[in-house]
C-alpha cells in the first residue's frame, strides 16, 4: 500500500489543481482516507453470449483505482455510448465516483462503467483500490469555488454512511 499511497497523494494533488483550489485541498477533506481492495476473478467464458452481461453501476466514493489484466472486458459509458477500455500493461486506470461528482458540483462526473464477457482461453483478473473517506458521520459539501450564478449548486451536503446505506452497503 506505500506504492498506492504515493499515486493517491500525487492524484489528490493534480485533482485539486484542475478544479482551481490549492494542491492540499482535497487531502485536507479526508476524502482519500479510506481504501478498500476488491480483486475480481472471472473464470475462463467460452460461450460469453450465454452469460449475463455485467450491471452497470457507479462507484460510491471518491475515487477508485483499476489494476486490469491483459484480458480487457471493461467498458465505460461515454455520451450514451459503450466504449472499450483497452488494458495498458503497467497502468492504473482512475475512475472518478460518486462522492467526487458531488463535491465538485459535476464538474467532474463519476464514470458509469460495466464488465462484458470476452471468450477467452485465461481468465479475466483485476484489482480494485476504493478510496473514499475514513469519516462517515462527516458532511461532505460542494467546493465552495466552484459554486457560482452562471454554476449554482446541483448537490446538496451528504454524509458518506448516509450515503452507503441508501445503497445498502
Amino acid at each position: 500500500m506505500k506504492h498506492i499511497d504515493g499515486v493517491i497523494e500525487k492524484l489528490s494533488e493534480l485533482f485539486s489543481e484542475a478544479l482551481g483550489v490549492s494542491s492540499d485541498y482535497l487531502a485536507s477533506t479526508r476524502c482519500f482516507r479510506a481504501r478498500s481492495l476488491a480483486c475480481h476473478y472471472f473464470t475462463i467464458c467460452p460461450e460469453p453470449h450465454l452469460t449475463m452481461e455485467g450491471t452497470k453501476h457507479t462507484d460510491l466514493g471518491f475515487l477508485t483505482l483499476l489494476l486490469q489484466d491483459s484480458v480487457g472486458g471493461l467498458q465505460v459509458r461515454h455520451q450514451g455510448f459503450w466504449i472499450d477500455v483497452p488494458p495498458v500493461k503497467g497502468a492504473l486506470l482512475a475512475n472518478l465516483a460518486d462522492m467526487m461528482e458531488i463535491v465538485t458540483n459535476g464538474k467532474f462526473k463519476s464514470v458509469e462503467h460495466r464488465v462484458l464477457l470476452k471468450p477467452t482461453v485465461e481468465p479475466r483478473i483485476s484489482i480494485a483500490c476504493f478510496l473514499s473517506t475514513d469519516d462517515h458521520e462527516k458532511p461532505y459539501g460542494l467546493i465552495k469555488e466552484l459554486i457560482s450564478e452562471d454554476n449554482p449548486p446541483k448537490f446538496s451536503e451528504v454524509k458518506f454512511g448516509e450515503y452507503m446505506k441508501k445503497y445498502k452497503l
